[in-house]
């Protein structure tokens, strides 16, 4: 262990208390994507008295600020804002919004970075930037919320490193650094999971299904039922599922938003969203259509229109082992306690869950480790903190100290890095690809 590293375990732990609780205060007050405005805050107040030069507002609640040198590489820390619709939560606020996914440790492990990171000696250690740089929106929102942000924010993206792309604020960025509490793994005493396992990806889709109102008990044959047609399109999807392969992890779930007007009505209008998942692009793209077939004959069948739009979701994300800067900084982590139990991600399994760090991967290099420190299932009432030494201040050292050896050396490997990796898009490419999805 060197005398930057020391230095970084012993800022962080000097101010454990207050990052613990910083976590618990953005715990207790989940908040929607794009609608994150009292967490961006928190986050903007603390970098800001760090001394930092702070830009809000971007992509509605993003928030960015540099430490390092420009004559560098640019490594982006990320941490994700928003909370998601768990109403049944404990500590859902009145919204029915919780951290029952660990975005708030997220953000503590960032803030806790960026405490170690920001100190003179430590900064003058970097050869290149580190950019702390909350997101807004990782968890992809409905159709409701996309109509919303579009109206008031020119918002096109429903998840946020999408949209940030979309507007150019990871043009200068060069590697991303994420991380996640576990997903895979997590009933087991892990601490840490270095690496990224393969993620879905997904495109949304909304079906309109337009029929006839009539009245649904005096004249019901004058009537074309959307609803009908809507349930019908779903039993289709139903008996498409045995053509899915299982190595490509594909994932159908759809939800009826509307079902018709009234009760005595012959329902007009039904409104179905879904998520079509696939491990990747071209069978989200294929399976897509079978979907578009089967409510497109149902409709048919009925005698009712169907309406499909497909919005742009998140692609999927490769699988990468640790690299050597996640394994050097774990290193440093067991030096400093044996206690830690941490491994890398197991080979060849697949996350059936999806992430906007897939579009990052599509672009650039990502090191990710996720982390334990909580029980229950993700995304559920269950959800809760075990252990928040592990879930808060263990991952902020993880965070600091896989920056710092990325940006050591003259950044010699985050240089390296960033030469090998075979980006599937240009971010010119990638724009365009959002573009055509509109």
């Amino acid at each position: 262990m060197d005398a930057i590293e020391k230095k970084i375990l012993t800022i962080i732990d000097s101010h454990a208390d207050e990052l613990q609780a910083l976590a618990m205060d953005i715990y207790q007050h989940g908040e929607q994507g794009y609608h994150e405005y009292r967490t961006a805050k928190i986050v903007s107040d603390f970098l800001k008295n760090l001394g930092l030069a702070t830009r809000e507002g971007l992509a509605i609640t993003g928030v960015k600020a540099a430490i390092g040198r420009e004559d560098g590489p640019n490594i982006a820390l990320i941490g994700e804002l928003d909370a998601l619709s768990c109403p049944s939560h404990p500590a859902a606020t009145a919204a029915g919004f919780a951290h029952s996914c660990g975005h708030y440790a997220q953000i503590t492990c960032m803030l806790g970075a960026a405490l170690a990171l920001s100190d003179p000696e430590v900064c003058a250690s970097l050869g290149g930037t580190a950019t702390i740089f909350a997101v807004p929106a990782e968890e992809f929102q409905d159709a409701s919320v996309h109509e919303e942000v579009l109206r008031t924010h020119d918002v096109h993206c429903l998840g946020g490193k999408c949209e940030l792309i979309r507007r150019g604020e990871f043009d200068d960025i060069d590697l991303a650094i994420t991380t996640h509490s576990l997903m895979i793994g997590r009933d087991s005493d892990t601490d840490l999971m270095l690496g990224n396992s393969k993620c879905t990806g997904f495109i949304g889709k909304t079906v309109y299904m337009h029929g006839r109102a009539a009245h649904a008990a005096a004249a019901p044959h004058l009537g074309v039922n959307a609803l009908n047609a809507a349930c019908l399109g779903m039993s289709a999807l139903g008996m498409i599922r045995e053509t899915f392969e299982e190595k490509d992890c594909i994932r159908v779930h759809p939800y009826i938003r509307k079902g018709g007007e009234a009760i005595n009505i012959v329902p007009s209008e039904v409104v179905v969203d879904m998520m079509v998942r696939a491990n990747n692009q071209d069978v989200i793209e294929k399976v897509s259509k079978k979907v578009d077939n089967c409510f497109l004959g149902a409709a048919l069948s009925i005698g009712c229109e169907a309406e499909i739009v497909d919005s742009q979701g998140y692609m999927p994300c490769p699988e990468r082992q640790p690299d050597p800067a996640l394994l050097e900084a774990a290193a440093t982590l067991r030096e400093a306690d044996g206690n830690l139990h941490i491994c890398p991600i197991p080979s060849c399994i697949c996350n059936t869950a999806s992430t906007d760090v897939g579009d990052l991967f599509a672009i650039m290099p990502v090191l990710n480790f996720t982390f334990g420190g909580s029980s229950g299932d993700l995304h559920s009432k269950d959800y809760a903190v075990s252990d928040p030494n592990v879930a808060h201040i263990i991952p902020a050292k993880m965070m600091a100290l896989t920056a710092y050896h990325l940006l050591k050396n003259q950044a010699a490997e985050a240089r390296e890095i960033i030469a090998n990796y075979d980006a599937p898009y240009t971010t010119e490419q990638y724009r365009e690809y959002i573009s055509n999805m509109e």
